[in-house]
């Protein structure tokens, strides 16, 4: 029976050792409890480090022994790796990278990413050693971002999910990691690669396209054949606990005492691990400024602040420390009086009954980090408020900003605007407190830690189901066979065949694509055979063919089907069209071509060619668009089509049309073999045009109205060799 492996860097464990003695405590981090569900089900399993060093094989076996009992194996990490893939790359490289601290804080030592990639095939090694094809691999945040690749290569046909718990950085910041190339390819190892916004989606998209050669289309990238989804899937909390916790007897007497230690103050809550992407500083600050500004507020407010201690080995936690103890220390120095202090500042972690106390009785939660994937705080507060009172603070750079919209969203850089937030929570009427948490509650509860696993689920099946479905129209294997059957089998047949991006890869510079031997030996075979009658059928200006293969026994068809010519006759044109309106649409295309270096234009008899191959990416395709918009209703007007094309936009007349052009050759003659090739927008026509038993084969991509595709021109030759290899067989 197929199982799901889930695999993160810790284990969902606490591992203690007492007297020689392992000791296993539950986690309670969301991670754990969303994905318990998963991993103690059937025989599927959770992979991970478990969170200390183990170096005797006997420990190392022991420790095994216990946490199989629970579904779990280990990764050991020796005190080196740790070091250098953990605290060295992980968190010296990707999380300030990712959180937009890259000048900062990231430091590119080379030793770093070694160990970073060999940690990565330890778990690679594990994994292997309980993978079956079929199993599903759910992989988990930064730590492992080569991972997917690692499978992927060692059992290709298996099904592997990614799960990214940290914002994705914008391609400026991402492009100044030395090893980006590696990163992004491990993570494209995935079928569906999710995250916590369409930021990060986005974020993603625009990265992996500008720093690797794969094309995306919506929110799917093709690379390798594969088709790989990106989603925004919001990750979400255990809600019935943290709406529970606060009737439990435990949490309902700490209840009691914090109500009667801030009886008679309003009490802001702030609940963080140390890190410098929270905002920590800049919150004590805002709280001093509002005491600075409004003294009425002294002896009426108290800040609650919570700092989990976090890496207090690596020098700038230690330095982020000693700054929120002495901007505490200072704050309460300055306004406390006798019977008052402004700031209850605690640097250690509590148990989760007295968080949901501190939940339950807060009268405003400040959440503002600097940048944060999800923040998970802010959804236990909300979850925690039973009464549907209390104001959540939140700043717009955490993930939960995009769900959580009743919130009063603060940019976390604006320290006055914070302070104003505080002051309008504190103010706020109990029926509108009541309104805005009304309606995060609900959001919360809908969207909770088992919706995001299960969609994250289904998702994942119907990738694979996506996938499987574009594998058999991808012209191989017995597919390909049975196009190659037909063909020997049939005694008249047309083969149209078009050129750029079809026979031959793009270039940059238009004119340097011109057909090798190996393309004329390959349409001199097609053409020895009596049976085959070869069309070519290309946007190309008719002198370019002409020049190329006017010698061939082809019959050719430029410009879309303005020009054809039949082997051996001269040119002709179709009757009746006007290149009047060029006048009219030069002069815009001309406007555009200052506007953006890089692109040019090129004049056929009845079009116009707006080429930006050598534009920067991303400003090509922006200025395409806003040309395309500008032309729209000229267009209609004088009767003509736009073709968007690969790094290019036609404007022609619309009688010329590819389809027709095929439709007029079809006509003539009884074929018993229709086939065509061709991989743009122009191609589509062809495709549409022909009738039902033709073979029609886009190339570069599957969407299409083809039935079926080809990766590139090297598969197009290699395919129509294998068809005249067909009929050599059958003749001998």
């Amino acid at each position: 029976m197929p199982k799901t492996i889930i695999v993160s860097n810790r284990l969902p464990v606490k591992i203690t050792q007492t007297d020689g003695e392992y000791q296993l405590s539950p986690s309670e981090g969301g991670l754990a409890t969303g994905l318990g569900s998963i991993y103690k089900q059937h025989n599927n399993v959770w992979i991970g480090w478990p969170g200390i060093e183990v170096n005797s094989d006997e420990d190392k076996t022991a420790v095994t022994e216990k946490l199989k009992e629970i579904s779990l194996l280990p990764v050991f990490l020796s005190q080196q790796e740790i070091s250098e893939y953990y605290e060295g790359f992980s968190n010296e490289v990707l999380w300030p990278v990712f959180h937009y601290y890259a000048s900062t804080y990231a430091s590119y030592k080379q030793s770093n990413w070694d160990h970073y990639r060999e940690v990565n095939q330890k778990f690679c090694d594990e994994v292997l050693k309980v993978a079956k094809p079929g199993d599903t691999i759910w992989i988990h945040d930064y730590q492992l971002l080569l991972l997917p690749a690692l499978v992927r290569q060692a059992i290709p046909d298996v099904s592997i999910g990614f799960f990214l718990h940290i914002p994705f950085p914008s391609h400026e910041m991402f492009r100044l990691i030395p090893w980006r190339n590696e990163l992004l390819e491990g993570m494209l190892g995935a079928d569906l690669l999710g995250f916590h916004t369409f930021d990060d989606v986005r974020h993603f998209l625009s990265t992996v396209t500008r720093i690797l050669p794969v094309t995306s289309s919506s929110n799917i990238i093709t690379a390798n054949d594969r088709s790989i989804v990106v989603e925004s899937f919001p990750m979400g909390i255990d809600d019935k606990k943290y709406g529970t916790l606060p009737l439990t007897p435990e949490v309902i007497e700490q209840v009691k005492q914090i109500k009667e230690a801030f009886k008679d103050t309003k009490l802001i809550l702030s609940i963080d691990r140390l890190d410098y992407s929270k905002g920590i500083l800049q919150r004590l600050e805002a709280f001093e400024l509002l005491l600075t500004l409004h003294p009425e507020y002294i002896g009426k407010i108290n800040l609650y602040m919570i700092v989990v201690p976090s890496r207090e080995n690596v020098q700038q936690y230690v330095y982020l420390h000693d700054q929120i103890d002495k901007k505490a220390g200072s704050i309460n120095a300055l306004y406390r009086t006798m019977d008052w202090s402004p700031v209850h500042y605690y640097y250690r972690s509590f148990p989760i009954e007295t968080l949901s106390a501190l939940y339950y009785s807060a009268d405003v939660c400040l959440v503002t980090p600097m940048r944060d994937g999800m923040n998970l705080v802010s959804k236990e507060y909300v979850a925690s408020r039973i009464n549907n009172d209390g104001v959540l603070i939140l700043s717009e750079m955490a993930g939960a900003s995009k769900e959580l919209i009743d919130a009063i969203i603060v940019n976390p850089n604006n320290i006055g605007e914070i302070c104003r937030a505080i002051i309008q929570a504190i103010k706020m009427p109990l029926a509108e407190q009541q309104e805005r948490m009304i309606q995060m509650r609900q959001n919360i509860s809908k969207f909770n830690i088992a919706h995001w696993v299960k969609i994250f689920m289904e998702r994942l099946k119907e990738v694979k189901q996506l996938q499987r479905s574009m594998q058999a129209r991808h012209v191989s294997g017995t597919t390909g066979q049975s196009i190659i059957n037909r063909y020997a089998k049939t005694k008249n047949r047309i083969i149209f065949l078009d050129y750029d991006g079809t026979l031959v890869d793009f270039k940059s510079n238009i004119a340097q694509a011109e057909p090798d031997k190996q393309l004329y030996d390959l349409l001199n075979l097609l053409t020895e055979d009596p049976a085959n009658h070869v069309v070519l059928i290309s946007g190309r200006k008719h002198e370019n063919l002409a020049e190329w293969f006017g010698k061939e026994n082809i019959y050719l068809i430029a410009e879309h089907g303005a020009w054809f010519r039949q082997q051996n006759t001269n040119w002709h044109k179709i009757s009746g069209l006007s290149d009047a309106w060029k006048q009219d649409i030069y002069p815009l295309l001309e406007t555009y071509v200052d506007r953006t270096p890089g692109s040019f234009i090129e004049e056929k008899t009845y079009s116009l060619v707006w080429h930006y191959r050598k534009a920067q990416k991303g400003l090509g395709e922006l200025r395409a668009n806003e040309l395309a918009n500008n032309l729209k209703y000229l267009a209609s007007d004088k009767g003509l089509q736009l073709l968007p094309g690969d790094k290019v936009l036609e404007i022609k007349n619309m009688e010329v049309n590819k389809g027709k052009a095929a439709v007029s050759l079809t006509e003539k003659n009884n074929y018993d073999f229709i086939i065509a090739f061709g991989d743009d927008h122009t191609d589509e026509d062809i495709f549409k045009a022909l009738p039902d038993s033709a073979i029609t084969i886009k190339v570069g991509s599957n969407i299409s109205a083809a039935k079926f595709y080809l990766r590139n021109p090297g598969e197009v030759r290699r395919f129509l060799l294998d068809l005249t290899e067909s009929t050599v067989v059958q003749d001998k």
